[in-house]
């Protein structure tokens, strides 16, 4: 490994480290990171470069071979922004004087509108979900109803504790994104299935355990569900609902929470702070979203709304 290669290598790790420790990414943040610089070493390794001395020109021509490559705008803006990020940490430390992204015009990326399930199709997903044998119903309704009451993201849900139930809270105390804490709502049905849910919990835990911290514990290595279990047990309900599973996702449930929530009248700032986001514009998208739906009512049953026949 050349010179300058050892010196990328040491700009990562540092980079990594500081968002680890200063910005309290998660784990899965990370490992995204490392995997797009790694992708960015490899491109211009390729025309004898590194990312310790590549030019705007690299830069440049990597970004268009992102774009050539055919991938999602979410990938795509993912990997220029982990390069952008390395090199904005860099001149920062003053390891570099200057930053070859900076003349780099970053593509425009339009924000798709979340799909959103009806409360109708809510119902039939968590009806589905609870219809399955015994203590996985218990466990897989549960998870459903925590998802769409309370807005969590799938980490968020797999990571609870048998602690934040206890006493049957009326919220529970997140701790999202960069450490921040919030309140979370439970309602009446979400503390029920919670309470039928628990009496259960002891089928997933591993032989010989007597304890476990997780609310929803299993018998894996991780010690407890993870979030691509919960997705495949997900899948399986849409199925059984007679739901397109393209259409469902753990993430989907926090946007139909989000869009009911708004549908109801609810302030904008308030699902902001339910939803734990730290830009109001993230959470704007959803008065969109409700917006369109509305008028498609309003159009499809208002008698002033219906085209006169000729």
């Amino acid at each position: 490994m050349t010179s300058d290669a050892l010196q990328a290598a040491g700009w990562i790790d540092a980079f990594l480290e500081m968002m680890a420790v200063e910005r309290a990414a998660a784990r899965n943040t990370l490992t995204a990171y490392a995997k797009d610089l790694a992708d960015a070493g490899g491109f211009l390794a390729g025309r004898g470069r590194d990312l310790a001395d590549a030019s705007a020109e690299d830069i440049e021509a990597y970004f268009a071979h992102l774009g050539a490559l055919g991938l999602s705008p979410a990938t795509a803006a993912r990997r220029r922004a982990s390069v952008r990020g390395l090199y904005r940490f860099v001149l920062g430390e003053g390891w570099r004087a200057d930053d070859p992204v900076r003349r780099v015009d970053a593509p425009k990326q339009g924000r798709a509108l979340p799909k959103v399930l009806s409360r109708d199709e809510v119902d039939r997903l968590i009806a589905a979900a609870s219809a399955r044998d015994g203590a996985a119903g218990l466990r897989l309704g549960c998870m459903v109803e925590l998802l769409y009451a309370s807005g969590l993201r799938v980490s968020e849900l797999v990571g609870l504790t048998l602690a934040a139930v206890a006493r049957d809270p009326a919220f529970l105390i997140i701790k999202g994104k960069g450490g921040k804490e919030r309140l979370a709502p439970l309602n009446e049905t979400a503390r029920a299935a919670v309470k039928a849910y628990l009496p259960a919990r002891v089928r997933f835990l591993s032989k010989g355990a007597e304890a476990s911290p997780w609310l929803f514990p299993s018998r894996g290595v991780a010690g407890r569900i993870t979030a691509r279990r919960f997705a495949q047990l997900l899948d399986e309900a849409a199925l059984s609902a007679g739901l397109d599973p393209a259409r469902v996702s753990p993430h989907v449930l926090r946007h139909a929470f989000a869009t009911h929530l708004m549908e109801g009248g609810a302030d904008l700032r308030v699902v902001q702070k339910l939803l734990g986001h730290a830009d109001i514009a993230t959470t704007q998208i959803y008065t969109h979203v409700a917006g369109d739906r509305l008028r498609a009512v309003v159009e499809g049953a208002h008698p002033l709304a219906k085209k006169p026949k000729h």
